[in-house]
């Protein structure tokens, strides 16, 4: 542990430690050797609360909430993680409230006005002071723009950075500690987990970060007409204030309004599964977070998405593998599912992939008789989770923000349109997009942008090969190779042999006809060499020496 951090935030170490205690946890305390930072008197009641029979991740809840916004938003954050999280605490996680009290205006001007260098006044015509909503870093305000135009200011609170940097300082120091004393910390990883988070969390704190990412949204959406990204004014944000376009609609939460409306459930529902799909699938840059209250319909039809501060990103590869699995999981494909499994995570080489198998055939086995209207992607997605998380497979932060995402959108959905099948829409996109990867145009224009990376390999392999000579001549090269099935292993050595060999024979075979058939269509001359048919005794020996070779290989059974 951190001495010098321990020191200068003592006060709120021992905030977090008799929390520990008081919520029940008082062993952990313990078992870190932390007691002395805790009177008596609370760890005496804090092991009467160890016998509490209210469920642990209730407790957790409970212990999050008291110690505040930093630890709120982390277990939030760690509600996405069904990787590494168990169900019972994602579910309870889930729950954490995020309603806080708002801020006095006072504070709001002061920090507009110094974020914006200018009044208040000469920024807004008009800047309501009681916010539109209120969370743990911030506020939202209705104003307006000298222009006329309606917007909505976003107002980071005071001080909030300054916490939650504390905060994760401490939790980052707790968690090493953990890792180097108990072995359930170091099983989950826990102090890699808390930094993941902590990083996610430091991200929703730059404000213009989250504009950035407005920006790339509204263009990457002139694809959808039907998805309405809100405008940002660059010119009236920056790391602690975001205007962006007040946006007049209706949440899909209040499905009662929606209907008095007649606004089309299904339709909208469609929508929003076609905008946040070809995000993952097609742009790989997908909203991370698209809850009810952050996806509003509009009166013209469209539908709007809000609040950009949490995002998920997908390379090429990782878009592949996920559609590869989308496929596997709608072909029943036992193989399919575990290589797609294996190429989004990073399995461990201790994992018994027997069992992971085994574990793969059972999920497998639950879809089999299930009509495909009734699968659902994100609670399929949630079991595979499950299944990575007791084979220690660890999946990477964008992909399980994907699962969210989609669980999230599976919710959003089913409460519009319970028959609405996300998988259906999901499966054009996979293919389509497995077909891209194949597609000649594209590998070549891959191929074209590797060309510089190839060259360079080419031009360095001779020196590398030259150095490898070196050292092998002075006798410093060692290998240890252990292989259980020898025999097997050196047969399909032979059989590889074999193959190339009859691959290099069919290749001279038509090199030697092919240029023997051009010299003589170029010099318009017979190919009588010294009155011999050089083509038809030449065609005669590559081919005796073809069918030897065939002959050879059959003959050996290892073909």
């Amino acid at each position: 542990m951190n001495v010098g951090r321990r020191i200068r935030h003592f006060h709120r170490y021992r905030e977090i430690v008799s929390a520990f205690v008081r919520y029940g946890f008082g062993y952990v305390v313990k078992d870190l050797g932390l007691a002395d930072l805790v009177p008596y008197r609370v760890l005496w009641t804090g092991e009467k609360r160890d016998s509490d029979k209210t469920s642990i991740a209730i407790r957790v809840r409970m212990f999050l909430e008291e110690l505040g916004p930093t630890f709120v938003k982390l277990g939030q954050l760690a509600s996405t993680r069904s990787d590494l999280v168990p169900p019972e605490f994602v579910a309870e996680l889930k729950r954490l409230q995020d309603d806080v009290p708002p801020f006095a205006f006072d504070d709001v001007r002061r920090i507009v006005e110094a974020e914006l260098k200018a009044p208040i006044g000469e920024s807004f015509r008009e800047f309501a002071e009681l916010p539109l909503a209120a969370a743990s870093i911030g506020q939202v305000h209705y104003a307006v723009l000298r222009n006329g135009t309606p917007v909505a200011v976003k107002v980071q609170r005071p001080n909030v950075r300054a916490t939650i940097e504390t905060d994760l300082e401490i939790l980052t120091d707790l968690s090493a500690l953990a890792e180097k004393r108990l072995d359930w910390a170091r099983r989950y990883r826990l102090k890699e987990m808390t930094e993941e988070l902590g990083a996610a969390l430091l991200g929703e704190l730059d404000y213009d970060r989250e504009r950035r990412h407005a920006e790339k949204f509204a263009v990457l959406s002139e694809a959808l007409p039907f998805v309405h990204i809100p405008a940002v004014y660059r010119e009236l944000s920056s790391d602690k204030v975001l205007t962006m376009e007040h946006v007049d609609g209706i949440k899909l939460s209040d499905r009662e309004r929606l209907e008095q409306e007649g606004r089309p459930l299904e339709d909208i529902a469609g929508k929003l599964v076609t905008a946040i799909l070809h995000q993952i699938l097609v742009d790989g840059f997908f909203h991370g977070d698209p809850h009810p209250g952050n996806v509003l319909s509009l009166a013209d039809g469209r539908i709007a998405l809000l609040d950009f501060g949490m995002v998920g990103k997908l390379s090429p590869e990782t878009k592949v593998h996920f559609a590869s699995l989308v496929i596997a999981l709608r072909g029943q494909s036992t193989d399919g599912v575990v290589r797609a499994v294996e190429r989004l995570g990073l399995v461990p080489e201790e994992a018994d992939r027997k069992a992971l198998r085994a574990d793969v055939d059972e999920l497998r086995e639950f879809y089999y008789r299930m009509p495909f209207s009734e699968i659902q992607l994100g609670e399929a997605i949630r079991r595979l989770f499950d299944l990575a998380r007791r084979h220690n497979i660890r999946i990477p932060s964008d992909m399980t923000l994907l699962g969210k995402t989609l669980m999230t959108t599976e919710g959003v959905v089913s409460s519009l349109d319970p028959s609405f099948s996300i998988l259906k829409v999901a499966e054009p996109f996979g293919r389509q997009l497995l077909l891209d990867r194949v597609n000649p145009v594209r590998i070549l224009t891959g191929l074209g942008r590797k060309l510089p990376e190839y060259a360079e390999w080419l031009t360095e392999a001779p020196g590398k090969l030259r150095e490898l000579l070196t050292v092998a001549k002075q006798g410093k090269i060692k290998l240890e190779l252990s292989i259980p099935e020898r025999e097997d292993f050196l047969k399909k050595l032979d059989k590889i042999g074999n193959r190339l060999s009859f691959s290099i024979v069919l290749l001279s075979f038509s090199i030697l006809m092919v240029g023997l058939i051009v010299g003589s269509s170029i010099s318009h001359q017979n190919t009588m060499l010294w009155r011999i048919p050089a083509i038809e005794i030449g065609f005669g020996v590559a081919g005796a020496m073809f069918l030897w070779l065939i002959y050879s290989i059959f003959k050996s059974g290892r073909f």
